[in-house]
């Protein structure tokens, strides 16, 4: 399997990514996507798919650095031509801080939209990584406003209810989870784990941060523990992790699958 979306240019794993990799494919993580923050930290994501051929990387401005500017769009467009890059994003909106103040937020994202709507019309046409922290009334309009195609849409990092899960997926977009569906004190999340149709859900660890059971409280959250989170989901779902009597069943082949369509990368192996 893969790591969604991880954030390997933190500087926590400065000096430390090939390790963190090793580590990763001794326990089945055969690859990571490294999510791009500001459209400077976008070059760096870059860098280091480049070198490693087991990671991917994205290009976008997260909400909670949209007062970060100026931001250098033409950055995200060098980067997003790159077959490294295999998705735009992160983007979207936070409402559990205080700053950046919502409307340089909400201005940050309709021009980033903008951008990648421009970017579509001149052929590049990529999927999208979604931050929604307590935002979902005010976010899903806009992205339905958008005119981007709802199921190359992932909600990252999934820390809503049953509600907002079942939001997201009416709108018609992925959702992927991270090690708090692992924590006992978010009955809530893993309630609404277990509405998410099998076509529908990503695994990933948000690393460095949310490291998931049995790991919790451990800094930093690596990208090998993703699929002990994947693991704990397909538990709480009640479903088998590998069916040794067809290779196509199960939930790990079901995330796999999943990572594969909406991303474009292969999951099984090392490339």
């Amino acid at each position: 399997m893969i790591d969604t979306h991880c954030h390997l240019t933190f500087p926590d794993f400065a000096g430390r990514v090939e390790l963190v990799l090793e580590e990763a494919a001794a326990a089945g993580v055969t690859g990571a996507i490294t999510i791009s923050t500001t459209s400077r930290d976008c070059l760096s994501a870059l860098e280091i798919a480049g070198i490693h051929p087991n990671v991917w990387c994205s290009a976008g401005v997260h909400p909670l650095y949209a007062d970060k500017g100026p931001h250098e769009w033409d950055n995200l467009r060098r980067v997003a031509h790159s077959d490294r890059c295999v998705a735009w994003g992160e983007l979207g909106l936070d409402n559990h801080y205080t700053t950046p103040a919502p409307d340089v937020q909400r201005r940050v994202l309709g021009e980033q939209l903008a951008f990648i709507q421009l970017c579509r019309h001149d052929g590049l046409d990529l999927p999208v990584i979604v931050h929604c922290r307590e935002a979902f009334d005010e976010l899903i309009p806009i992205l339905r406003e958008s005119g981007l195609d709802p199921a190359r849409i992932v909600f990252h990092c999934f820390t809503g209810g049953p509600d907002e899960a079942r939001r997201v997926l009416d709108f018609g977009a992925m959702i992927s989870f991270t090690g708090v569906v692992t924590y006992k004190n978010a009955p809530e999340v893993r309630e609404a784990a277990r509405l998410v149709p099998d076509e529908r859900i990503m695994v990933e660890t948000d690393s460095p941060f949310l490291s998931p059971v049995p790991h919790r409280g451990k800094r930093p959250c690596v990208p090998a523990w993703s699929r002990d989170t994947a693991v704990a989901l397909a538990d709480l779902r009640g479903e088998v992790w590998e069916d040794p009597s067809d290779p196509e069943g199960g939930f790990h082949a079901a995330i796999n699958r999943n990572t594969a369509r909406f991303f474009g990368i292969p999951t099984g192996t090392t490339p």
